[in-house]
């Protein structure tokens, strides 16, 4: 296939990457932009592909693997690694990286900007009120709760979750949580360790930061929305598939005093048949946790890690 340098590296990137990781990474390898949506282009390219740079909708499995035979390194531009198949990368030796701590921040940002909201209702005025509709206006928008005084359950306190339980702290909340680790006291900024039982029922507002463990799938179902308060503020910035949307839907509907803030879903982009769409209490955002230019430029430098593999150096954020 003519027009390809063969004596560096060939790269395939599959999604957006921040400019300047793409600019560095070009200056090593010869690096090539395919959308994973093609998916004919993608069968294409693979055969000559030494690295692929992906973000969160390439699926890397076995049949994708099955037609990358020189693959060495697959680049996650992200945390999570639910749509690769590490496994099946470890059976045919492909390394595999990410940028495992690269928007904790952003998605703690977002996890408040969303609770203020939830709490705190407010207008921006376009124009002068007369005294009367001021004044109608200022008791129309006193919020019924403050942070400060409220509990908060947080459901894995990992990187992001310690992280809200840190601002949590600066807010002035109790915070709660619950992890299938042991916490060192020094980790959980003043968080209490509970049961999940106990995270739900004592909490007014909760939010979910596990991880894409098959295990995780359908977590939150049925019987733990039953132990949640009717007027809870119910939080996912985790994993769609964590939260069992029928379930939710049912307490909401039971619950009008309850709202669900949801910025990740099973399938993405939302389906027309998901029952949270229509309700009054579900708020569903289009999966911006990550969304800010730092964030996004953080997770694209993945191709540093990339090039390590491919020069023959150890990486420094492997997934195995």
């Amino acid at each position: 296939m003519s027009g390809f340098d063969s004596s560096r590296p060939f790269v395939i990137r599959t999604e957006d990457l921040d400019s300047d990781a793409i600019h560095w990474l070009s200056q090593r390898c010869e690096l090539v932009y395919q959308p994973f949506q093609d998916e004919a282009g993608l069968r294409r390219l693979l055969p000559r592909a030494d690295g692929l740079v992906v973000r969160t909708y390439t699926k890397v499995d076995p049949a994708l693997l099955e037609m990358a035979p020189k693959l060495r390194v697959v680049g996650r531009a992200g945390v999570g690694l639910d749509n690769i198949d590490i496994e099946a990368c470890r059976a045919r030796g492909v390394r595999v990286v990410s940028t495992p701590d690269a928007n904790s921040t952003a998605v703690v940002e977002l996890v408040f900007a969303v609770l203020l909201d939830a709490i705190r209702p407010r207008v921006f005025l376009d124009g002068p009120l007369d005294a009367a509709r001021w004044a109608s206006v200022r008791k129309e928008l006193i919020g019924r709760r403050q942070l400060d005084g409220m509990t908060l359950g947080v459901l894995g306190l990992g990187r992001v979750g310690s992280r809200v339980a840190r601002a949590a702290a600066g807010f002035g909340m109790r915070v709660l949580y619950h992890d299938l680790r042991e916490i060192p006291v020094e980790q959980r900024h003043g968080a209490h360790s509970a049961t999940m039982q106990q995270v739900f029922a004592d909490s007014d507002a909760v939010t979910i930061h596990v991880d894409g463990r098959a295990s995780n799938r359908g977590l939150i179902g049925v019987r733990e929305f039953a132990g949640m308060r009717p007027d809870v503020v119910f939080l996912n910035a985790s994993r769609g598939m964590v939260v069992d949307h029928h379930a939710l839907a049912g307490f909401l509907r039971s619950n009008p005093g309850a709202q669900a803030i949801l910025d990740v879903h099973e399938p993405e982009p939302i389906a027309s048949d998901n029952p949270l769409l229509g309700l009054s209490g579900a708020h569903l955002m289009p999966h911006i946790g990550a969304a800010t230019v730092k964030a996004h430029a953080n997770m694209s430098w993945v191709v540093r890690d990339v090039w390590r593999v491919l020069d023959g150096k150890p990486a420094e954020y492997p997934a195995w």
